[in-house]
């Protein structure tokens, strides 16, 4: 057999653990009164359906009034179904 085995491979990941099962940064979600849920530090969102939905940014929108045509995230519908206060 030749080349490295699986295990001798660098992992090519970046690192998101400062020790075992301790993330490096926590994942920090905000409530928006009458909008979406503000994700910050997350890889991916699950939704309903437990599908994951991979996360491309520092912080996303997740819809939290259901009524989205981009589930999970927020496409700003919430403004046009309820009155803002």
């Amino acid at each position: 057999m030749t080349g490295p085995r699986a295990a001798d491979a660098p992992d090519e990941r970046p690192a998101r653990t400062a020790r075992a099962g301790r993330p490096a940064d926590p994942v920090r979600v905000r409530l928006c009164p009458g909008g979406p849920l503000l994700v910050r530090g997350a890889q991916e969102v699950l939704d309903a359906d437990g599908v994951a939905h991979p996360v491309e940014r520092p912080v996303v929108a997740v819809c939290a009034c259901g009524a989205t045509g981009r589930a999970p995230w927020c496409d700003g519908t919430h403004a046009r179904i309820s009155p803002r206060r």
